[in-house]
């Protein structure tokens, strides 16, 4: 014995057909389905800031490989330079000039990031607020 789906009414073709897939509250039949236009997702990250991205990416890599050591040299440091410290931060303009870059290993990084106005006593660290 074999069972058989219902038919119901297709929101594409307004007939009665096998149900595919389920939007909200409209049913589609497949050929239905594979011909609506669906939203398309946002992408998580616009063009502008992709290329940003790319850019920062291969000036991250000449930086590092000219600053192989860490430029902070805390207490607890490493000594092999491993990441890139923005000193006044990533927004705009700021993300990709090498200017505000700071090769520093991972511990170093750490420090600054959760001693705030240490770093910026020890001039690892820029006011991100305009003057």
């Amino acid at each position: 014995m074999s069972i058989t789906p219902k038919l119901k009414m297709c929101a594409g073709c307004n007939q009665l057909k096998h149900i595919w897939k389920s939007d909200k509250k409209d049913k589609y039949c497949q050929p239905c389905w594979y011909s609506i236009d669906k939203p398309k997702s946002i992408s998580p990250v616009s063009t502008k800031r992709r290329v940003e991205m790319d850019e920062y990416g291969k000036k991250r890599v000449a930086y590092l490989a000219i600053h192989s050591t860490c430029q902070a040299g805390l207490v607890e440091c490493t000594g092999q330079a491993t990441e890139i410290h923005h000193k006044a931060g990533r927004v705009g303009e700021l993300y990709t000039k090498v200017s505000n870059f700071l090769a520093v290993c991972r511990n170093c990084h750490r420090f600054i990031e959760e001693n705030p106005e240490e770093a910026k006593h020890l001039g690892l660290s820029e006011s991100r607020l305009t003057p």
